[in-house]
């Protein structure tokens, strides 16, 4: 959950959101060894301490002509490597419908009978002590942890955004368009998202609620549900 202060990414609690946070170190350290570079650079040539026969050699020409394509693909390698991870769905453990409207989200487990609900925003005259204002819902999504989750996204009128960033997970929904993405919580928790796409008046009021919970407590809650 990311407070007021917090300058970093929230904690990540999937294996993909892991790998966005250790691409975006690595891409960080490159930008700092760039800047560092260039700093120098600036800093030799207005103390004059470059010559004309330095700046004119051939020799820094060839290096300011490969190193620039050799950062590159140091920055290219793995992100075309995390993009194929999230871009692939393998096997699923279960499916998820997710269907924005104004404004408010319809969930789907497809694998069980029965099992659709409605996910409004909490108002805050019903909130609990120790609930999250303008983030927490009527109805969670309830998912077991350590398990593919494949989740399919839609919308019924407008365009929305199914986001949770702890999970690592942002897809859009369009209307006559199926969506597809996939996470897997390593860890029980609550993780909280938002409608990521500007969708009319109420867009800020449409919050998404992930509790990840043991695959024992997730039948109960199921069977409970579907019967």
């Amino acid at each position: 959950m990311a407070n007021h202060m917090q300058l970093n990414f929230q904690d990540a609690s999937s294996p993909i959101m892991e790998e966005l946070m250790q691409f975006h170190d690595h891409a960080l350290m490159v930008a700092l060894a760039i800047c560092s570079l260039v700093l120098y650079l600036l800093t030799t040539t207005l103390t004059g301490k470059l010559t004309a026969n330095t700046v004119n050699a051939q020799a820094i020409e060839l290096v300011w002509t490969i190193l620039p394509a050799m950062v590159l693909i140091a920055l290219a390698l793995p992100s075309l490597r995390i993009l194929y991870l999230m871009d692939e769905v393998n096997e699923p453990d279960m499916t998820l419908k997710a269907i924005g409207h104004q404004w408010y989200w319809t969930y789907e487990y497809t694998d069980f009978k029965n099992l659709t609900f409605d996910s409004y925003m909490t108002p805050t005259s019903d909130l609990p002590m120790g609930h999250f204002r303008l983030l927490e819902v009527d109805h969670r999504v309830i998912v077991p942890t350590n398990s593919t989750v494949r989740v399919i996204v839609t919308a019924n009128d407008v365009l929305h955004s199914w986001a949770v960033p702890s999970l690592g997970v942002k897809t859009d929904a369009i209307p006559g368009r199926l969506n597809q993405t996939s996470f897997l919580a390593s860890r029980p928790g609550v993780y909280y998202g938002q409608c990521s796409e500007i969708c009319g008046a109420n867009h800020s009021f449409m919050p998404i609620v992930v509790e990840s919970t043991p695959l024992a407590n997730f039948e109960n809650w199921s069977s409970l549900l579907s019967s």
